[in-house]
């Protein structure tokens, strides 16, 4: 079981690498459609949730997913495409990619905050170091989940789905790659 998520890791971060020259928007016009959705999900989210935008003013940085989209029959893959910021301040773009092995089947989408406790954990992103495996957890974004939330190793991770439903039990993981503004 263990090599098998080593496995599904390795070919995650191939992909990942292969994707890494395009995690910034090629135009200002796609910065700029990013950028509005990603604004427009953090102001939806922090209405589901009010105590979501006193976490990220508290936290070090956050990195904004609009949309990601996955699916998978067996094999499953996801990408979304962010917004990076460090305390409050645009600093870059990100791209999360996903990949899975095991029992699944369907696709769905949904937006993703993840949230920096600290400098240390941010670095982490900005030098290329940013995964979660099988085991990091996401809370579903519903009102209180902000106050409850615990980092773990200096992340905490909301989702809000959008959309599709999608049946897994797989083993898996996330890729975070970033690019500076």
């Amino acid at each position: 079981m263990r090599s098998t998520l080593h496995i599904v890791v390795s070919l995650m971060l191939a992909a990942g690498l292969l994707v890494r020259c395009t995690t910034a928007p090629s135009t200002p016009g796609d910065r700029d459609v990013l950028l509005q959705r990603a604004t427009t999900v953090m102001s939806e989210m922090n209405k589901d949730d009010p105590g979501l935008d006193e976490l990220t003013r508290k936290a070090y940085g956050y990195a904004v997913f609009p949309e990601i989209a996955k699916g998978g029959l067996v094999f499953g893959g996801g990408y979304g495409r962010g917004v990076v910021y460090e305390q409050a301040q645009i600093i870059g773009y990100a791209d999360l990619s996903q990949a899975s092995f095991g029992l699944q089947m369907g696709g769905q989408t949904y937006s993703e905050i993840i949230v920096f406790e600290n400098k240390a954990a941010l670095d982490l992103l900005k030098q290329g170091r940013l995964e979660f495996a099988a085991d990091a957890s996401a809370v579903i974004l519903k009102t209180g989940a902000a106050a409850n939330a615990r980092f773990v190793d200096g992340f905490a991770v909301f989702v809000r789905p959008i959309g599709g439903a999608m049946v897994e039990a797989a083993i898996g993981g996330q890729q975070v790659t970033f690019a500076p503004k």
